[in-house]
């Protein structure tokens, strides 16, 4: 898994384009959606999202994904969960100090970000603390959702 990880960081810019192909296509589905009812899709859509993303970035469904602000490299995946930016404790050589064996998140998240075409600024995003009722959730339906009708995701 760890290595797959280390793959979508590298891959990042594709990823990035891929997922806005992705989203713009779900945002062209809304009103299906709508119609079907997006409570109705949540289990199925989510039960897909974490199949995924469990693999490509070792999702953690935390329900506010941030993959798009932090290089492809989930923040949820820093044994401290640290969602903006790296503890005091990283070591000389990038490895998490909870961690000795894996690179920290961070770390990742800005060699990724740079890859990215919106990722130098929106690395820098102060993202908020994690709200723990959207465990769980589908971040796909609920950005989507917000887009098509027209709210800030």
């Amino acid at each position: 898994m760890y290595a797959i990880r280390l793959w979508s960081v590298r891959h990042a810019r594709g990823l990035e384009a891929f997922y806005a192909a992705f989203e713009n296509a779900l945002v062209g589905l809304h009103p299906l959606m709508k119609a079907v009812g997006y409570q109705r899709l949540e289990k199925p859509v989510a039960a897909m999202e974490k199949a995924v993303k469990g693999v490509l970035f070792d999702c953690q469904m935390c329900g506010q994904c941030a993959l798009s602000q932090t290089g492809m490299s989930c923040p949820m995946n820093c044994p401290k969960t640290l969602r903006n930016g790296p503890c005091g404790g990283v070591r000389a050589n990038g490895m998490c100090e909870v961690k000795p064996h894996m690179r920290c998140v961070w770390v990742e998240a800005y060699a990724g970000s740079e890859r990215m075409r919106k990722g130098p600024e929106a690395i820098r995003a102060v993202r908020p603390p994690v709200d723990r009722t959207l465990a769980g959730t589908s971040s796909w339906l609920r950005v989507a959702r917000q887009r098509a009708e027209g709210a800030a995701p």
